[in-house]
């Protein structure tokens, strides 16, 4: 069962991400500020769900949060500042774009760059425990997987359309077979000895 809220007296945004360990596309990251009483009986951490309940999710999430916002970071600068610090760059845009200024962040993750002087907290698994995380990584998987869909008509012999960028058996084998493209992550060991890009 989420927990509403961390606690009750500060606004509270949640922010989780999508697309650490691809091998391709950008990092999504999105943060969420819920109401408190926010309730719903699917809402939970984005990789328990199907992309159905997903999709579900998602317009209601939108609707009733007070405010939400999705970044993201390319995998050009990601190669540049490596994926750990674009995961902290995409939450930071993210809460950027917020209409509303929360006073409280909580975090999935065990780590975080401090974010304008606001307080911050981390919880491992944090997105099956608090409904603003949970929802933050609905928005995030569901942008990015969307994203990752429009690049497979680029490059369909990939199948981001499954795979979304994760280095299935069949993202590494046309990897083997067609070379990295310029949306792969070059900084990402991708294959024993890494192929030339196309």
């Amino acid at each position: 069962m989420l927990a509403s809220f961390y606690q009750k007296e500060l606004i509270e945004a949640g922010c989780d991400e999508a697309g650490r360990g691809c091998y391709a596309g950008p990092v999504f990251a999105a943060a969420v500020i819920l109401p408190k009483d926010f309730h719903h009986p699917l809402l939970n951490d984005s990789k328990q769900l199907s992309e159905k309940q997903r999709g579900e999710l998602r317009p209601i999430i939108e609707k009733e949060a007070i405010s939400f916002a999705v970044a993201s970071v390319s995998n050009e600068e990601i190669d540049q500042i490596n994926i750990l610090n674009a995961s902290f760059k995409a939450m930071h845009l993210a809460l950027d774009k917020l209409k509303k200024k929360p006073q409280l962040l909580l975090i999935d993750g065990n780590r975080f760059v401090p974010y304008k002087k606001i307080p911050h907290q981390c919880f491992i698994k944090g997105d099956g425990r608090f409904a603003a995380i949970a929802a933050a990584s609905i928005l995030a998987k569901t942008y990015r997987d969307e994203y990752m869909y429009q690049l497979h008509h680029q490059f369909p012999h990939y199948g981001w359309d499954r795979n979304k960028g994760y280095g299935t058996l069949v993202h590494r084998e046309a990897i083997s077979a067609f070379g990295l493209c310029d949306h792969h992550r070059k900084s990402f060991k991708l294959l024993p000895v890494q192929a030339e890009m196309f």
